[in-house]
């Protein structure tokens, strides 16, 4: 079910110039969510801006009612919900979309910049049923990896992993060149930018196995209202704010081998 609430944020934290992570309090009980969910934020008193912002939920606690969103400053909405402080309130429209499976006995979750967000819920995901994950997050260098101690708290430090363009954090290279992608897994989860997923979507499919994949796209809406958001898939046209953001790779056409 989704709702519109006006949430509180308990808790804001800065990770250099380009990310924050936002705690949000809500005022009652959340909706059940998954994660790859994300909500719509509306940015307040912003003339220029119109469309909420649609963001990848980071974490959630039902028990305390809260959802942290990690944020990234990238045009005149993000700037604008990166003024606000901890106290003030925002107006979220949540959960929106599909959420990731919990697949398979031996996963890969594959990260990038902004891209690593949902993948903390969902290595939550896999712990609950007493599943490890593998987790390999990149960037072009260490800043762009943001909030890894909440990684940190929930994975084991041996199923952690780094790659790093320019070397500064883990291995060298690009996350399809790590050592640990090279290992053996029976699923893989990815969320980035499209050339790392289209490259791990690929890999999986050589390797026989299944692949989701977190897409991005404009999502002025959220609801598959404005279809300005659509892909292609072997299933025809697909809201990727709907029916998405996670598909298939194998069942969406430009990610097919």
């Amino acid at each position: 079910m989704k709702k519109i609430t006006d949430f509180k944020i308990a808790e804001r934290r800065q990770y250099g110039e380009h990310y924050f992570v936002w705690t949000l309090k809500s005022p009652e009980n959340l909706e059940p969510i998954r994660a790859g969910q994300f909500v719509e934020v509306e940015v307040k008193n912003s003339g220029d801006v119109m469309l909420r912002r649609p963001i990848s939920i980071h974490d959630f606690d039902i028990t305390n009612n809260t959802i942290k969103l990690l944020v990234q400053i990238v045009g005149k909405g993000t700037r604008k919900l990166a003024t606000l402080k901890e106290g003030d309130t925002v107006n979220v429209i949540y959960p929106l979309g599909n959420g990731f499976g919990v697949i398979g006995e031996h996963p890969l979750l594959v990260g990038g910049g902004a891209g690593i967000a949902p993948l903390l819920g969902l290595a939550k995901a896999y712990k609950a049923k007493g599943i490890e994950p593998t987790i390999l997050l990149g960037g072009r260098t260490e800043s762009l990896i943001p909030a890894r101690e909440a990684f940190m708290e929930v994975i084991e430090g041996t199923q952690l992993h780094y790659a790093t363009e320019d070397g500064t954090l883990g291995e060298t290279g690009l996350v399809t060149q790590h050592s640990v992608f090279k290992g053996q897994y029976d699923h893989m989860a990815t969320c980035g930018p499209t050339p790392m997923m289209k490259a791990v979507s690929q890999s999986a499919q050589e390797r026989g196995i299944g692949c989701e994949v977190s897409l991005e796209n404009m999502m002025a809406c959220g609801v598959g209202a404005c279809l300005c958001c659509v892909c292609d898939t072997e299933e025809g046209h697909k809201c990727v704010c709907k029916d998405g953001p996670v598909f298939d790779s194998r069942k969406v056409l430009s990610f097919k081998l």
